[in-house]
């Protein structure tokens, strides 16, 4: 294991050299900082040291500042455990050393590696070295001087982009824009960082300041005009994000009081964000993600992944083409099969569709694409799984086509291949009860689009083999998927705590609230789409079918609304025939279609929950808890019966597999904001005036009645339920 901490090493060159190593990225824990400033106080107080080179170790810079420090904070709301380091380290320590510094980056230098490196006076990178500034991404802004020096490096409209996106950019750019002065061969990159050193020291090669220089700035009026241009966009694209208008009211700072105002205005205002509500949440996300690679049983009992060459995906419809275009792109040969010649030939098309689509987006090379398609093959005949290492059928959500089909299965494929099934809300126990392989059976829930969506949920039954659990998360990973493993029941996690979201927007429309303003409000807490127009997206067939699954397995829980039989009646299917709640036209955006009304009042007329027909007055906040507490609810049993291993799984999968806000830190995390008291309450008060719909579950009124929150672990009681 390697040693944490600072190292320096003078050569006889009289170059300190000065390393980072806190594997696997080089994060700047506390000790990391406070060793740095210990080493470079060091190297200016001796006498052999004429210049100082600052280096990561193992072939890393620095991945930035250690992120488990805000998740202390949070815990603590204590602000002293954030180091000085902006002001005592990087400005006065470093960029005002009265011996050059060079930095010598590899690898990555993002977040505060790179504001590290941005203090020194020239900075060498090797070829392919990831530079960003993430820190818009956790509800922050970066802290260490990056939002005074990336401009005044880069020129200010690409440093915007640059913090603003949280997309980093490579060491080849970064030498055509200025951040890095050299790229260099990585073997070479040591010993030119200390020539270079040593020729700042000498005069020969300029010693800059990065927090002094102008040269890349525009003129003040520019400036302005530049910095309201991003206002602007940052209102459209990050109205609930704070941290976004704050970055750029820092910047303006610094081009009109100058650099170190800026650095002074910068802490002051990373201090508050940290705080905040959205740095809360999306630190959270960040943990929460991490997390689920932890699955106890599997990920900690020695078991190595076998290696997944070769995929069958049975069905090349919207999902079984998505799954197959995730599995091409990241090199694993797919045998896509089909039930006759027009479906394949149409399957493969959507694959072909999928691939251009990321090539004139620029996200794919035509010869990485060229590579893709090469890895596809369709057929036929089951005869021709006979070599492959997993099955992923993706066929209608039908019971007894998929029994025969993984029937057939285990005669044809290989012993050792993994059987998984696509479906998104039928138990597993079902779906391989005519085999005897349940031991390789196991969920693969992909979300549509499946090419793009990140969720991978993986489903395992009491039966389902830990090494068939690995490869699949295994397999997730390198398909850059996020595998998050839950239990069996039906609707699994993700769509059993989800069931209630649409069907409460129908009860609210049902009792005479605007379909178009329930759009509105979830739109504005911070969904991408709304309830209704979701239900366009996906088409109505699907959500009825999927009720009706819901219905028969939780009776008395569930809202049947007439409302999408009548519109699939009235000729609409949405999105798909351009005619749903809203209208759909090539290049224009979607608009609310009025001539809708008559069919709303007709459903509201047939489910007749007020007597009269008078409609409800709710506020936007009511509506807004309508329709997100009874998924909370849901969620709580979700958690009673231990279907997650932990309340951040089901967080993480409502963000990547629901769109719930990131920045609100997931279902659970929200709800124990808002507080289980009044989140029971208000349920209990619903299910008194509208029913059994909103009838707050017994995990929910035990969290509310003793003040535990409803991300605390379930009781070993509870737990022994589990079906994990």
């Amino acid at each position: 294991m390697a040693k944490v901490g600072v190292m320096l090493e003078v050569g006889s060159d009289g170059v300190a050299v000065i390393t980072m190593s806190n594997p696997p990225v080089n994060a700047l824990a506390i000790p990391i900082l406070a060793g740095l400033q210990e080493k470079f106080d060091e190297a200016m107080r001796r006498s052999d040291v004429k210049a100082v080179v600052l280096t990561g170790k193992g072939g890393r810079f620095s991945g930035g500042f250690d992120i488990n420090v805000f998740e202390k904070i949070h815990q603590t709301g204590n602000l002293k455990l954030l180091p000085n380091v902006s002001v005592d380290l990087v400005v006065n320590t470093m960029e005002d050393a009265k011996k050059p510094i060079v930095a010598a980056v590899e690898g990555l230098a993002l977040g505060g590696g790179l504001e590290l490196a941005m203090g020194c006076h020239a900075r060498l990178a090797a070829p392919r070295t990831q530079l960003g500034l993430p820190e818009l991404s956790l509800g922050i802004i970066p802290g260490f001087g990056g939002t005074q020096r990336l401009p005044r490096l880069l020129g200010l409209p690409k440093a915007i982009e640059m913090m603003r996106s949280s997309k980093p950019i490579m060491s080849e750019e970064g030498k055509k824009l200025g951040l890095i002065d050299e790229v260099v061969p990585s073997g070479d990159l040591l010993k030119v960082s200390r020539l270079w050193a040593l020729e700042i020291a000498d005069r020969r090669k300029p010693w800059l300041r990065s927090l002094h220089r102008t040269d890349k700035l525009p003129p003040l009026s520019e400036a302005r005009k530049i910095l309201s241009i991003a206002r602007e966009q940052a209102k459209k694209t990050a109205k609930n994000l704070p941290q976004h208008q704050a970055c750029l009211d820092v910047i303006e700072e610094g081009i009109i009081h100058g650099g170190y105002s800026g650095v002074l205005k910068e802490e002051k205002v990373f201090h508050e964000l940290v705080l905040s509500d959205t740095a809360k949440g999306l630190v959270h996300v960040f943990f929460a993600q991490r997390a689920t690679s932890k699955v106890p049983n599997v990920t900690d009992v020695r078991l190595k992944p076998r290696n997944v060459k070769k995929v069958a995906v049975l069905g090349g419809g919207l999902m079984g083409s998505g799954i197959a275009t995730a599995l091409i792109l990241s090199n694993i040969y797919v045998v896509l099969k089909e039930i006759n010649n027009e479906y394949l030939l149409k399957g493969i098309k959507t694959i072909e569709a999928n691939v251009q689509g990321l090539v004139s987006k620029g996200k794919l090379t035509a010869d990485k694409a060229d590579k893709a398609l090469s890895m596809l093959k369709g057929v036929l005949d089951y005869s021709d799984l006979k070599d492959v290492d997993m099955v992923i059928e993706a066929v209608i959500e039908n019971v007894s086509l998929k029994q025969a089909i993984f029937s057939e299965l285990e005669k044809v494929c290989p012993s050792h291949c993994i059987l998984a099934t696509n479906t998104s809300s039928i138990d597993l126990n079902i779906v391989g009860a005519k085999t005897s392989s349940q031991d390789r059976i196991v969920g693969a829930h992909f979300f549509s689009p499946a090419h793009v969506m990140p969720l991978l949920e993986i489903v395992r039954s009491e039966r389902t083999s830990a090494q068939v659990i690995l490869d699949l998360m295994t397999v997730g990973k390198i398909i850059k998927k996020v595998p998050v493993v839950v239990g069996n029941c039906v609707g699994f996690a993700v769509n059993r705590a989800f069931f209630p979201y649409s069907q409460s927007a129908h009860m609210l429309v049902n009792l005479g609230v605007d379909v178009f303003r329930v759009d509105r409000v979830i739109t504005n807490f911070g969904f991408p789409i709304g309830p209704f127009q979701l239900g366009d997206v996906a088409g109505y067939g699907v959500g009825l079918a999927v009720g009706k699954i819901f219905a028969d397995a939780f009776p008395g829980r569930t809202f049947k609304s007439p409302l999408g039989e009548l519109l699939i009646k009235s000729g609409r299917n949405g999105k798909s025939n351009g005619k749903g709640y809203y209208i759909y036209e090539k290049g224009n955006r979607p608009r609310p279609d009025p001539s809708i009304l008559p069919l709303v009042e007709e459903s509201r007329r047939l489910t007749n929950i007020r007597p009269g027909g008078k409609p409800i007055s709710v506020s936007d906040q009511e509506i807004l808890e309508m329709i997100l507490f009874p998924v909370v609810n849901e969620s709580c049993r979700v958690l009673e019966e231990g279907v997650v291993i932990r309340a951040s799984d089901l967080d993480i999968a409502s963000v990547l597999g629901m769109s719930f806000p990131s920045y609100r830190g997931g279902i659970v995390f929200w709800a124990d904001r808002v507080g289980a008291d009044h989140i029971y309450k208000s349920l209990k008060k619903w299910s008194e005036l509208y029913g059994s719909f909103f009838k707050p579950s017994r995990f929910l009124e035990e969290r509310a009645s003793k003040g535990v929150p409803l991300s605390a672990p379930v009781s070993s009681s509870s737990a022994s339920r589990s079906r994990m």
